[in-house]
């Protein structure tokens, strides 16, 4: 299934919490249509458990919240992505936390 046909633009770009939200105003049938997804694609266990959740709170009587998913802003910057990279990442000397400083490996010291 193509992300088009997903009752969520933008879905595979957004954020768990962000997702927490944006499924409030989604019916039984379209959740079910995105954990069908979930599970062939990514298979994202967080994900997989918000979607059951609010299908359960559905079935518990819950009602899908008025608004229309589509009208959300659209998902902002790489899924997964992570603003770590080699030249903002801490240098290999640093000690542990938890250690006392004659304890704590060397790390690149001489």
């Amino acid at each position: 299934m193509s992300e088009p046909e997903l009752p969520l633009p933008d879905y595979d770009q957004t954020p768990l919490g962000a997702l927490q939200h944006r499924i409030r105003s989604l019916d039984e049938a379209q959740l079910r249509t995105l954990v069908e997804h979930e599970r062939a694609h990514g298979d994202r266990v967080p994900v997989l458990q918000v979607l059951r959740a609010r299908l359960d709170q559905l079935r518990d009587g819950a009602e899908p919240a008025p608004g229309d998913p589509a009208a959300a802003p659209p998902a902002q910057g790489t899924p997964g992505g992570s603003p770590v990279s080699e030249s903002t990442a801490a240098p290999g000397n640093t000690p542990l936390r938890h250690g006392v400083a004659g304890q704590t490996p060397a790390r690149g010291r001489p």
